[in-house]
């Protein structure tokens, strides 16, 4: 089964000013989300699945969707503020859905085969794709004796395998304004132990002798799943909702959710290191390096001068 492409791509981009998914960088006017598209369309994937919102629904479909049509599998799922599990509602002063963990968990019911996930707005590199790609078609084990209600680990649960791809810290920081980047640390075999969520990292701070050495292994969203995810998120997303929920600026974040999971001990994540260099258009001002990296990497011939 051809592994499918989950796209976070709910988020209009606040600091870059714009829906910035829809921003052309590439040559012929490529988005860096086409970027994405053909990576995983060159390692096998066979369908990818956008997370919107429906108040861009008509031109994400016409502007992005539809370039796509007779290369891969295109299908679209909603992530809203009142998309929650039965018996929870928003709170009146609430204005945004609920972070990185509710947009999948929206997916719940749209993918049913290995997936990847990843921001729509970020460049990942062909190198973290195939690696992707390798893992998610390879044997992996589903979790057994899994109680989805609570999302503690019983006698017969056995970890369900998960990958995230792992990037350099140092191949990961914009010039143009400080970023958060979740610090890994793996044990022995390259498995995930945990992320901690790093703030206001800025160039100046990474190198010989300052905080970041800028060798650590950091989570840019890139992650390898089985639909066993599905049930650990619907236990947390209720979990958080029960102790945040009325909070108006809460947000249940998938890191954090993949962090408990491998705690309870029902999720293994391995984590595929890769030397890519990661850019992309956090802040308007990246735009000029991400139109220039670009450029760079067809003149090397990894990409075609026009994707689709």
């Amino acid at each position: 089964m051809s592994p499918t492409l989950l796209v976070l791509a709910a988020g209009m981009g606040s600091r870059y000013g714009g829906l910035k998914q829809l921003d052309p960088v590439g040559p012929s006017g490529e988005t860096v989300l086409d970027y994405a598209v053909f990576d995983a369309l060159r390692a096998g994937f066979g369908r990818v699945v956008f997370i919107i919102r429906r108040d861009f629904e008509e031109v994400f479909r016409t502007q992005i969707g539809a370039k796509y049509a007779g290369r891969i599998q295109v299908d679209y799922v909603f992530q809203s503020l009142d998309a929650l599990p039965a018996g929870f509602t928003p709170p009146p002063d609430r204005e945004k859905p609920w972070g990185t963990g509710h947009a999948v968990w929206c997916a719940r019911e749209a993918v049913r085969e290995p997936f990847a996930v990843i921001n729509a707005d970020d460049f990942y590199g062909a190198d973290s794709f195939r690696q992707l790609g390798y893992f998610l078609t390879s044997p992996a084990a589903a979790p057994r004796g899994f109680d989805p209600m609570s999302g503690h680990r019983t006698p017969r649960t056995v970890a369900a395998q998960f990958a995230m791809v792992g990037f350099r810290l140092a191949n990961t920081l914009s010039e143009h304004g400080a970023v958060s980047r979740g610090v890994c640390t793996t044990d022995a075999e390259g498995r995930l132990q945990a992320i901690v969520e790093q703030t206001g990292i800025t160039p100046a701070a990474v190198g010989a002798g300052k905080k970041y050495s800028g060798e650590e292994i950091v989570s840019m969203n890139c992650w390898g799943f089985t639909p066993a995810l599905f049930a650990g998120l619907d236990a947390q997303l209720r979990t958080f909702l029960a102790e945040r929920g009325r909070e108006a600026k809460s947000e249940f974040y998938l890191p954090a959710a993949v962090s408990t999971m491998i705690g309870f001990g029902t999720a293994a994540v391995k984590v595929l290191p890769t030397s890519a260099t990661w850019f992309g258009v956090t802040y308007r001002e990246d735009r000029p390096r991400t139109v220039a990296e670009l450029a760079e990497l067809v003149e090397a011939g990894h990409y075609p001068s026009k994707l689709f």
